[in-house]
C-alpha cells in the first residue's frame, strides 16, 4: 500500500490517502507538480525532506500521512504550502482495544533456507555470535576502579591498539617547543593514526573486554537501583557475553547478593564465570584491583575455550532502532529495514522495535496486528503509563522531535512515530516486553524504551538482540558494549559526509537507485555477516560502546 521510489522522482505520496507528499528535492516556489493525477503548484520554498499540503486544509482539521492521522490544522493550509509548525500541531487518531483479524504473508525467503551463522551454544538453548567479557560496577563509586582495570587490560591483552590521536599532540607539543604560540598553534597539521598495530590478542576466542560506567547505584531511587540491578543481570546473562567481573563498593542501594539472586532467580541455568568483589571487605585499593585483575584474567582464559558450530538463522534477534532521524527515514532506512525485520520473522527469527514515544500516533496499527489481547492489552497500558509519566514532569509524547528533527522535516511526534515504526515491518506482534524483561517468544517483539538513543539500545542489548539495526538522516555516533550495532543512512549525503560511521547506505532509495525490496534483501545478507565475524561494524571498530540506564519518567 506504501509507495516506493522510482527514477528520483521530485516528490512522494507515501499514502493514497495522505493529506502531504515529501520534497525529494528542493521545490522552488512555483513548481507544477502532478500528485494525486493533479497539477499542484508550489505556494513557496519546499526544502528537501520537507511536507507540502496536496489539499486544501481546513483550520482544525486532521492531517494524514503514511495512511495515519500525523497532526491537526492550527490554521488554514492552501494547497503546495509548506507544512511547519507553525501550522500543524501534535494529533492521533483514536485507539480501540476491540479484536481484529489479521493475517499476514510473509515475503520469500527460499534463498536463505540453508544458510546459517556460526554461533556459541550457550546455556539454556540460547545461541551468542560473540565471546565478551562483561567488567561492570555496582555503583558509580566504582567507576574509576573500572578505568583502572581497562588501563591495565585492554593494550597489554591486545583488545586496544594505541591511541590515535596521540601523535597529534605530540605534533601540537612540538609546535611548541619550538616557539610557536596562539594563532600559530592552529597551523600545525594534526595527524590522527598509529603507526603500531598494537598487539595481537592473547586470547583470540574472546572478542572483547567491555567496561561499563554508570552513574547510578545509589543516591537515586530505589526503583533506579532495581532497573539498574535488573539491567546489569540481563547483560550478564545476554548469549554474547561470557561472563563477567562485578566491582561493588559495599554500602549502596544496588547491592551484589540482589544481583546474584536476580540471576540465580531468573537465569536458573546460567553456568557463566561471574566474579563478585567488594572494596569495602578489601585491605587496600592495590590488593583490590590485583584481585580483580586476576580474577578477570582467569574468566578470560575460561572463554577463550568457547568453540563456534552452525545455528540456523531463526537463532538470531535484531534490535531496530533509529536516531538523529530526518525527513528521509520514514520512506528510506526506516522501511528497509523493516523489510529485514520480515524475512528474518519469516526465516523463524526474531526482532525487537524499541521507543515507545516513537510508536504514538500508529497504536491502532500495532494492535491490530496482535497475536493476543493480552498482547494489545500490554502495549496500550505501558504506553499509557508512559505518557502519564511524561505528562507529570511537563513533557507529554508531543515533546519528543529535537530540534534537529524538526529542522529536517519531522514536524510532529505522531508524523516522526509514523516513519519511525516501519522499521517493524508488517509483521505480527507476538509479545511486549517492559524495559529489562527479556525476550521469550520468537517474532515480532515490542519493547518499552525511551526515544534517548542510548537508553534505548541499552534496553535492546538487554532484551536479547544479538545485533542492532541502527537508522540515522542526520548521523549518530552510538553503539554498544554487547550488541554490534550497524549503521543506516537515511540519505546518500550522510554516507559521503560521516562515512566512517556508516554501514549502509539506504540513500540509494531516495537517488532512485534500488527499492525497498532489494536494500532489505542486502541488508539481512549484511546482518548475516556480522553474525558471522566476517563483517565488523564501524561503532564496533570505533570501540563506541554506549551503556545509559534509562531512569523511568524522567527521559524522552
Amino acid at each position: 500500500m506504501y509507495a516506493d521510489i522510482h527514477n528520483q522522482q521530485p516528490s512522494l505520496l507515501i499514502h493514497p490517502q495522505d493529506d502531504v507528499a515529501v520534497a525529494l528535492q528542493d521545490l522552488p516556489m512555483g513548481e507544477s507538480l502532478s500528485v494525486k493525477g493533479r497539477p499542484i503548484r508550489m505556494k513557496e520554498l519546499i526544502p528537501v525532506k520537507h511536507k507540502f499540503a496536496t489539499r486544501e486544509i481546513a483550520l482544525g482539521e486532521q492531517v494524514k500521512m503514511y495512511g495515519l492521522v500525523v497532526g491537526r490544522a492550527t490554521q488554514h493550509i492552501a494547497v503546495g504550502e509548506l507544512i511547519t509548525q507553525a501550522n500543524l500541531q501534535h494529533a492521533t487518531q483514536e485507539v480501540s482495544l476491540d479484536e481484529h483479524h489479521f493475517h499476514w504473508q510473509g515475503p520469500d525467503v527460499s534463498k536463505w533456507a540453508d544458510s546459517h551463522f556460526m554461533g556459541i551454544p550457550r546455556a539454556g538453548g540460547k545461541v551468542g555470535i560473540a565471546n565478551y567479557w562483561l567488567v561492570i560496577p555496582m555503583v558509580f563509586c566504582e567507576n574509576r576502579n573500572i578505568q583502572v582495570l581497562r588501563k591495565a587490560l585492554m593494550q597489554e591483552l591486545g583488545y586496544e591498539k594505541p591511541d590515535q590521536y596521540v601523535s597529534g599532540v605530540r605534533s601540537l607539543m612540538k609546535a611548541y617547543e619550538e616557539g610557536k604560540r596562539g594563532s600559530e598553534l592552529g597551523e600545525v597539521e594534526i595527524e590522527t593514526g598509529s603507526s603500531s598495530r598494537g598487539k595481537s590478542r592473547f586470547f583470540p576466542h574472546v572478542d572483547g573486554i567491555r567496561f561499563l560506567t554508570h552513574d547510578g547505584g545509589c543516591g537515586g531511587t530505589r526503583e533506579d537501583a532495581q532497573v539498574l540491578i535488573k539491567l546489569l543481570a540481563a547483560y550478564v546473562a545476554h548469549p554474547n557475553v561470557a561472563g563477567a567481573t562485578v566491582l561493588s563498593l559495599g554500602c549502596q542501594h544496588a547491592q551484589m547478593h540482589m544481583l546474584e539472586e536476580i540471576i540465580q532467580d531468573l537465569h536458573p541455568d546460567l553456568d557463566k564465570p561471574i566474579y563478585y568483589l567488594e572494596q569495602q571487605k578489601s585491605i587496600n585499593e592495590p590488593a583490590f584491583i590485583g584481585e580483580a585483575i586476576q580474577q578477570t584474567f582467569i574468566g578470560l582464559s575460561l572463554a577463550n575455550e568457547a568453540v563456534k558450530q552452525p545455528f540456523p538463522l531463526s537463532e538470531l534477534v535484531i534490535g531496530l532502532e533509529c536516531g538523529g532521524s530526518d525527513g528521509f527515514s520514514g520512506i528510506s532506512a526506516n522501511p528497509a529495514v523493516g523489510k529485514v525485520s520480515d524475512l528474518l520473522v519469516a526465516l523463524g527469527g526474531s526482532s525487537i522495535l524499541s521507543e515507545f514515544p516513537e510508536l504514538s500516533g500508529v497504536e491502532q496499527d500495532i494492535i491490530n496486528r496482535s497475536t493476543a489481547k493480552r498482547v494489545s492489552e500490554k502495549f496500550l497500558q505501558l504506553m499509557r503509563s508512559y505518557e502519564r509519566a511524561a505528562k507529570a514532569v511537563g513533557s507529554g509524547f508531543e515533546a519528543n522531535p529535537s530540534p534537529g528533527n524538526i529542522k529536517d522535516g519531522l514536524i510532529t511526534d505522531a508524523m516522526k512515530s509514523a516513519g519511525a515504526a516501519r522499521k517493524g515491518g508488517t509483521s505480527p506482534v507476538v509479545d511486549v516486553l517492559d524495559y529489562t524483561e527479556i525476550l521469550q517468544n520468537k517474532g515480532l517483539n515490542l519493547l518499552c524504551t525511551p526515544g534517548n538513543d542510548v537508553e534505548s539500545t541499552t534496553g535492546l542489548a538487554a532484551a536479547g538482540a544479538h545485533i542492532i539495526l541502527f537508522t540515522t538522516g542526520l548521523g549518530t555516533p552510538t553503539g554498544n558494549p554487547v550488541a554490534p550495532t550497524l549503521k543506516i543512512a537515511t540519505n546518500t549525503a550522510l554516507t559521503s559526509r560521516m562515512g566512517d560511521i556508516i554501514d549502509y547506505n539506504a540513500g540509494q532509495i531516495i537517488d532512485g537507485e534500488k527499492g525497498l525490496d532489494e536494500v532489505g534483501r542486502e541488508m539481512l545478507d549484511l546482518v548475516i555477516a556480522v553474525a558471522n565475524g566476517q563483517y565488523v561494524p564501524h561503532a564496533v571498530r570505533l570501540g563506541q560502546h554506549d551503556f545509559i540506564p534509562w531512569k523511568r519518567g524522567v527521559s524522552l
